[in-house]
């Protein structure tokens, strides 16, 4: 499997290959490097058409490397090869002019080999740990489609801001049931319209969690498996919502794999931006929107300020619910008139953005079902609420977060419809969003289910909750929920 990284004109060769996480043109420029090493050791008839075609490709493809865009990674190994070539090559000059060669003492030049073979080593160490993502193909019938809208919500001023007028505008991508595309056909920007927009979002999630944005440049290069515009499905009816938060800092992109694989399946997923608490938020305009949250080292006023950004969060979901409504009805224009299913609504999000999907199932009732991914509640008031929930969570112990899993508990007993909270074994917090797909499989990290493994398992657990509470699938969700991890069931009035 391949995934094409965004300079479509430079061909096959920017192409990711799965599984060794470099291109093509990037393994060339590996093999020539390697080869360069061991040609000074190579007895004398041999040392000079390995010297010269292991040169070649190398020079050759590093040229073609800085046209098309050098990834930090390769830096090593043209660091290594830059180190070696003189040495192979030094024999071959003097035996052109005539005087005689002889191998180098191998006691001061194994060092040196050494030290390039480490080097070269390093470039596909850091192309393993720090990848161009690779998004796993949607399991589903439908192709997918996508689209960034914008909307400003009148009656809800902007509190983050002093001008007087300011009002609330958040930015949602939806991913949808779609036509299949035209073979060929340009594969949606990973993090944003344009590979700009990208890369400032990525710039500012990096500076987020404090990792030099360099670590992560492959993050932008990535394209995903769905198609900006594309038309929407011709079969499939009208099709359930599904409403997503991310999490504190988070953007809408963020689970994009997980969007994919719910709309392969027939749902339309929207994804939200919210202002001033996403990194980076890029308006229409080009205007860009960082975060204004930060900690100030007094966990009762965080307290405070969390449950103040899970109420504004809650309201924007309730506001990109209504405006779904107005876009299925034509009062806004767009490619989904007609085919959504606001009356077969979810509610999701991942950390904070679960705590205020939790939220708003209590606060609108048009929300048909809610699934938190491993959020903590920050409602300071949590009152009852009647939706079916799921609440996703890893391992969590009292030693750990003494306070989470009681605090979630409560809040789930809370519900006077049936609640069901998943501890999934092998994850970790960041294994509910795209993060494995880029990060080093570090367990504590990212977990320890894969790669590609974590969105799939995180997407079945959700369809098989989604399919059953908004679609009314028959079947156990009880004994298809248990097969994925430890499960406990709060039934209204049990407590458990």
């Amino acid at each position: 499997m391949r995934q094409r990284v965004p300079r479509a004109e430079d061909g096959r060769v920017t192409e990711i290959i799965t599984g060794l996480h470099m291109s093509s043109l990037e393994i060339l420029a590996l093999l020539g490097a390697v080869a360069l090493v061991p040609a000074r050791w190579l007895p004398p008839a041999a040392r000079p058409p390995v010297t010269i075609a292991a040169g070649a490709v190398f020079v050759l493809s590093a040229i073609v490397l800085s046209v098309v865009g050098i990834r930090w990674q390769m830096l090593p190994v043209l660091a290594g090869a830059a180190f070696a070539l003189p040495f192979a090559v030094f024999p071959l000059l003097r035996r052109g002019t005539g005087r005689p060669t002889r191998r180098a003492r191998w006691w001061p030049a194994l060092p040196g080999s050494v030290a390039c073979v480490g080097l070269i080593a390093a470039g596909p160490a850091a192309a393993w740990a720090f990848p161009v993502p690779v998004f796993p193909e949607p399991s589903g019938h439908f192709a997918v489609g996508t689209r960034v809208m914008q909307w400003t919500d009148p009656h809800r001023p902007e509190n983050a801001t002093p001008e007087r007028g300011d009002r609330r505008t958040v930015v949602v991508q939806l991913w949808y049931p779609a036509q299949k595309s035209p073979a060929g056909a340009q594969r949606a920007q990973y993090l944003g319209r344009t590979e700009h927009e990208a890369r400032t979002v990525s710039d500012a999630l990096a500076r987020y969690v404090g990792l030099p944005g360099f670590l992560v440049d492959g993050v932008p290069r990535a394209h995903t498996h769905s198609v900006f515009n594309a038309p929407v499905a011709g079969s499939g009816g009208r099709f359930p919502v599904v409403l997503f938060s991310p999490g504190l800092g988070g953007v809408r992109t963020q689970n994009t794999a997980w969007a994919e694989e719910l709309a392969s399946h027939g749902y339309v997923v929207a994804a939200l931006d919210h202002p001033y608490d996403s990194s980076a938020v890029v308006l229409a305009d080009g205007r860009t929107l960082n975060t204004k949250i930060a900690s100030t080292g007094d966990p009762d006023e965080d307290q405070k300020r969390s449950a103040e950004t899970s109420g504004i969060r809650a309201a924007d979901l309730s506001f990109v619910l209504t405006q779904l409504g107005r876009l299925d009805r034509g009062e806004i224009s767009g490619p989904l008139t007609g085919r959504l299913d606001t009356g077969r609504a979810a509610v999701t999000g991942h950390s904070m953005g679960g705590g205020a999907a939790l939220q708003a199932a209590r606060q609108d009732r048009r929300f048909d079902a809610v699934m938190d991914l491993d959020g903590y509640p920050h409602d300071p008031t949590p009152r009852s609420f009647h939706q079916p929930a799921l609440a996703l969570t890893q391992a969590i112990t009292q030693e750990t977060d003494p306070g989470y899993i009681p605090r979630l508990n409560k809040v789930l007993e809370l519900n006077t419809a049936t609640s069901y909270r998943l501890t999934i074994p092998g994850a970790a917090h960041l294994t509910f969003m795209d993060a494995p797909l880029y990060l080093p499989p570090v367990p504590s990290m990212v977990g320890s289910l894969g790669r590609t493994e974590s969105p799939r398992l995180v997407a079945a657990v959700s369809l098989a909750f989604l399919d059953s509470t908004l679609r009314h699938r028959p079947g156990g969700l009880t004994g298809v929920l248990s097969t994925y991890g430890d499960l406990s069931v709060h039934r209204p009035g049990s407590g458990r």
